[in-house]
Formats: structure tokens, sequence, C-alpha cells
């Protein structure tokens, strides 16, 4: 057995977003075989996305039957990171927006990052509402961020995920009166100063609107894709259209429109009521050939699990299983944005 009869099993393997096999997609970034083992190192960006995971055992099967041990490891081409990068032990940066306040928008954040938590990863939270923090209520952590003596910051971890925001740095009922130039220097500040160590994914909560601290982070952070909060109602869809419009002229992958608030189920009467409206973020994404992450219901026990700090993602019924299937969806979407640059890298590379 050498390379080239691997690398012939592995064309058969296919991509399922992608349409073709993971060789001709230049998915494959090395094969060594020896007397004893096969070592495989695809280009997988999003670690636990299920349908990466596909991939991972796809390949295994296309060699299962050879008598070697089989070695599979992920990793982005080297060439599509420098070593000037911002953040490089940082695998896959996801900011999550609305255009107006009220959707949700820090709902879906704690949750979409507990939900990677608990598939496996490993996970930032970072808080960048300097005016209203409040994601470590949400997380029920209180713990302060330790500085080193080189004066950089080891943030707190709760539920798996290491957190950082400005309610950590500020007593809990300070007001933080600050202009634009100020924000900025303190959030490129939190971004140089934290140690995350490795991660594959650091889930930025956003602010509403398309301010000072939307254009710092990204003209700062090396942005993988951005989620779009939205409710049903036609008020929330008018403005998350700017967000969306923002993303895109800073060229950032919108990964999907999730529809926040979508109905509420009565628990005396156990009818469903749209209170604000029914499917306006599902036709917002199809009108913008968008993904559509998930409708998630109002839910009381979404705010309990906010007031009380324990994200509702990792319990268990209806609205639990919205959120980890929203999870889901923007891990698999991330896996085709990092393969989908891969595969550019590998048309664009010339062959050693």
């Amino acid at each position: 057995m050498n390379p080239d009869e691997v690398r012939s099993r592995l064309s058969s393997v296919e991509d399922p977003d992608l349409d073709d096999d993971i060789i001709s997609l230049g998915l494959v970034n090395a094969i060594d075989v020896d007397a004893e083992t096969i070592r495989l190192s695809l280009a997988l960006g999003a670690p636990y996305a299920p349908n990466e995971s596909q991939i991972a055992d796809r390949v295994r099967a296309a060699v299962a039957d050879i008598d070697r041990e089989i070695e599979l490891t992920a990793a982005m081409p080297p060439g599509l990171h420098t070593d000037e990068e911002v953040l490089p032990n940082i695998q896959n940066i996801i900011a999550v927006a609305s255009g107006k306040g009220g959707v949700g928008k820090s709902t879906v954040s704690v949750n979409l990052a507990a939900g990677l938590a608990k598939r496996g990863a490993r996970v930032g939270l970072f808080d960048t509402d300097i005016y209203g923090p409040n994601v470590p209520r949400m997380v029920d952590s209180e713990d302060a961020p330790e500085a080193t003596d080189d004066k950089t910051l080891i943030p707190p971890e709760q539920y798996g995920l290491k957190l950082m925001s400005m309610d950590f740095l500020v007593g809990p009922d300070d007001p933080v009166i600050w202009r634009g130039p100020m924000v900025h220097k303190m959030l490129t500040q939190l971004v140089e100063d934290v140690e995350w160590g490795q991660l594959d994914y650091l889930v930025v909560d956003l602010p509403p609107g398309t301010g000072d601290t939307q254009l710092t982070v990204l003209q700062t952070l090396p942005l993988t894709g951005a989620v779009i909060v939205t409710t049903p109602q036609e008020v929330a869809i008018d403005d998350a259209v700017k967000g969306l419009r923002m993303f895109g002229e800073h060229e950032t992958p919108v990964l999907g429109i999730v529809e926040n608030m979508s109905s509420f189920r009565c628990p005396d009467c156990g009818g469903s009521h749209d209170i604000f409206g029914s499917g306006g973020g599902k036709e917002f994404a199809d009108e913008e050939n968008l993904p559509f992450l998930g409708a998630i219901p109002l839910d009381p026990a979404i705010r309990a699990g906010g007031d009380g700090g324990e994200p509702i993602v990792r319990s268990d019924g209806e609205t639990a299983t919205a959120f980890q299937a929203m999870t889901k969806r923007v891990a698999n979407n991330i896996g085709i944005v990092r393969r989908q640059q891969a595969n550019t890298h590998a048309k664009t590379t010339p062959e050693q």
C-alpha cells in the first residue's frame, strides 16, 4: 500500500455539502504510509461539526480494510494563516449580531457557546457590549479574571466556557459612559491582553446596532462568520437587514439567520401563539439566500435559565432541542466556509 493507492480510495469519499470528493476539493493535506501506520491530514476546520465528523468517518471506512493503524488529524492548510494573525490560537471566531435590541441576541450567543462546548469543543465567549454587559449573569459567573505578571488576563471559566466581559472589570451597578475612541481602545486591549489559549470557537456577543463596537470587532478580529438574530416581526427584520449589510461591506460570511421568540406554547391550554408574528426570520433568510438556522420558541424556561445562569441548551426538552439543532447548523456552516477556503487555496497553490 502506497500514498497513491490511499489517495485513490479517498477519491470515493464525498463531501456532504460541496458536491464533490475530498481529493478533487483539495481537502487532503497529506498522506503518509509506512509498514504499520497510515497517517492522514484532512483540511477540516469546524471541530465537532456533524458533517465534518461524517467526512472523517467516511475516510476511516474507505481505508478500514487495510492492515495498518489509521491516524487521522484535521488542520487547515498552513498557507491560510500568517504569523501576524490576531488570536492565532483560536480556530474560528463567530460574531452574533442583531440590528436592534430586545431580540434575544445574548441568549442565542450564550446557548450557542454552551451548545458547542456540550458537543466537546473548546469554546470562549466574549461579551463585547461595553454599555450593557450581561453574559456573566446568564452563565452564573462571578469570578473576575486573574491578572498575570505580564499584565495579561486569564479568563474565568464556567460550563466549559472561557469568559470575558466588561462586567468583570467594573462594578455591577457602575455605568460605563465612554465615547467611541475609548470603546475602541478597551476592546482592542481585551482582544490583545486576554489569554484565551487554544480554542476551537470564540463566540463574540455584539451589542445591538451597527456602531463603534461592531466596527472595532470587524476591523480587529478575523471573523469566520456571523449569525444574525431577529424575531419574526417586521420591525426587527428591518433592522436585521442593516446588520446583514454591515457584514457584507466587510466581506464577512453570514452563517445564517436565527428566528428567536418564534412562538409561545401556552402551558395551560397547550396551544401555540405567534405573539411576534410567524415565519419572518425564515422569509428573511429565503429572500437573502441565506441559511435558516432555526426557530427558537418564546419559552419562560429561557428567561429562567438566563436569570438563573443555566443555559437552556444544556437541558432537555423542546426548546433545548431547538438550540442544539441551531448549534449543529452553525457548526456545519462554519465547516462549509472553512472547506471552501481550503478548496480555493488548493486551486491557487501549485502542487509541491
